[in-house]
């Protein structure tokens, strides 16, 4: 046995045992409970599972049946607390290990058609083995088991109801926004797949054309993504009328918000919105441990109403449904663009010369860590912004607020550069300014441009991650540039300048959203 192979089998059972005794006995009285199963996947794979039945299933009636694939790294045991829930409440759930990872057969496949295939099949052998209704299909999953459920929705319509949880469902427009490698998102993924899986010859490819930055490999890598990709398949799913509940966090640092609320928005049938403060699937957490957890609250109404037809209220309410990252109750929305309702612009005048290659001290943190340390104790990434080297990073403030301004919503900045380059990086960051100076980062987001003319000027558009947080009266806004982040790779060569600039036919500004008050 392999090293790697051996300390998977070892993990799995430290994993496995922990989980099991976190949910307490999962065994149900009568002929329902508990089993651990092999279900046979695409192409003969099999894929470790385990099934929980109502307790009192004798073969008399039928169930609305919920399959959940793993997120990416975990194993098969991931969600046995929550579908201990599901089945006292009605339903057959079914949880399996995709496939390459852990005790599973096959490679890793990031969610390619085998996966989306695998998951039909686990459909097909729940409705031959278990008191399934074939009529009454849900999906749902954190993260990776998120994605595959948006992707076999669409491909088989038998799947009538969602609940993606801290997924995504543009794979590119999460770790490659703004045309730039998010570099410690994959290199997570990248690591724990190498851990707790076997990627396939061409996953590894694709990490490393991604890694390396080969322009000549771009198109190959946005194909491969764009396949994996619910977007794609939009038509497919509002086709299917499938009900979608998208729910994520505003720091997620591997799938941003953004991908999600553009995605909701081109949805037509039922469909909800939601997003709490927290990194990638820290929202989540504590319900896959057992403990109350409003996420997975909210799953379960959305499958009850949805699968069993009850009338539950979920569909009366408004549909976007947020928490700021600063204030701990939510707030309701018909829809995502009266999120915010208003915009103020910041202008962003004069020109302004910056050189490349040098962290200039604003930073978007670290993936995982700095978005859980916000969701728990409200400190975002901090920067003091007087002192920020004006050689390395652009600042333009906002004069003081006299009332607090809830930031809701996507911010936009539009400017003009001027490289020296024909490639380069920016990383534009949206900051609270309290009256001493410290800023706590509201927002930000990466940008990167290849293939422009040295010395020529060209507009740039960019989106920060959408957010919600309240800036306290007294104090103000500042938008930083700079060109060096922990998170993000560079494509500035050595010595590289941008310059801003503002002309007057066409000036720059940030656009902030702000709830209508």
């Amino acid at each position: 046995m392999g090293s790697r192979t051996a300390l998977r089998t070892t993990a799995v059972g430290i994993v496995s045992a922990t989980l099991i005794a976190g949910v307490g006995p999962v065994a149900s009285a009568g002929t329902g409970g508990l089993r651990f199963v092999d279900i046979t996947g695409d192409g003969g794979t099999t894929l470790k599972a385990n099934v929980i039945t109502p307790a009192g299933a004798d073969g008399t009636r039928r169930y609305p049946l919920l399959v959940f694939p793993t997120s990416w790294g975990m194993p098969q045991v991931e969600y046995l607390a929550q579908a201990r829930r599901l089945a006292d409440s009605g339903y057959v759930v079914v949880g399996y290990n995709v496939r390459g990872f852990w005790q599973s057969g096959g490679e890793i496949e990031v969610a390619g058609p085998p996966d989306v295939a695998d998951a039909s099949r686990v459909i097909d052998w729940a409705l031959a083995h278990t008191p399934a209704d074939a009529e009454r299909i849900g999906m749902g999953g954190v993260s990776y088991g998120a994605g595959i459920s948006l992707l076999t929705a669409a491909q088989d319509e038998r799947v009538r109801a969602v609940a993606a949880l801290s997924g995504w469902a543009d794979l590119i427009g999460s770790i490659y926004s703004g045309r730039t490698q998010h570099t410690q998102a994959a290199a997570l993924l990248d690591g724990a797949s190498l851990v707790t899986g076997r990627q396939s010859a061409e996953v590894r490819e694709i990490f490393e054309a991604f890694r390396s930055s080969d322009l000549s490999k771009e198109d190959a890598m946005l194909a491969w993504g764009k396949k994996r990709s619910a977007t794609t398949y939009l038509d497919r799913l509002n086709d299917n009328a499938t009900a979608v509940l998208l729910a994520n966090a505003w720091g997620d640092s591997v799938f941003p918000p953004n991908q999600y609320a553009d995605f909701y928005e081109k949805l037509t049938g039922p469909k909800r919105l939601q997003f709490r403060p927290g990194d990638h699937a820290t929202a989540e957490l504590t319900g896959l441990l057992g403990l109350p957890n409003d996420v997975w609250t909210d799953t379960e109404r959305w499958f009850d109403r949805h699968l069993k037809g009850e009338e539950n209220g979920i569909d009366r309410e408004q549909p976007v449904r947020l928490k700021s990252r600063s204030t701990g109750g939510y707030e309701g929305y018909p829809d995502w663009k009266s999120v915010g309702a208003t915009n103020r612009k910041i202008a962003l005048a004069g020109s302004t010369t910056i050189r490349a290659n040098v962290n200039s001290g604003a930073d978007g943190g670290l993936v995982l860590l700095s978005g859980l340390l916000d969701q728990i104790a409200k400190v975002p990434p901090m920067a003091s912004i007087p002192l920020l080297p004006r050689r390395w990073a652009a600042v333009w403030e906002s004069g003081t607020y006299r009332t607090a301004q809830q930031v809701r919503g996507t911010a936009r900045l539009h400017t003009t550069l001027t490289p020296t380059a024909g490639s380069g990086t920016l990383i534009a960051y949206l900051y609270d300014v309290g009256p001493l100076g410290l800023g706590k980062l509201v927002s930000s987001a990466p940008y990167t441009f290849h293939g422009r003319t040295p010395h020529q000027p060209f507009g740039v558009d960019l989106q920060l991650f959408s957010t919600a947080y309240d800036v306290p009266a007294g104090h103000r806004l500042a938008l930083v540039v700079d060109t060096v982040d922990p998170l993000y790779a560079e494509h500035n060569p050595t010595g590289a300048q941008l310059t801003f600039s503002s002309p007057a036919n066409d000036p720059s500004y940030v656009s902030v959203p702000l709830r209508e008050q």
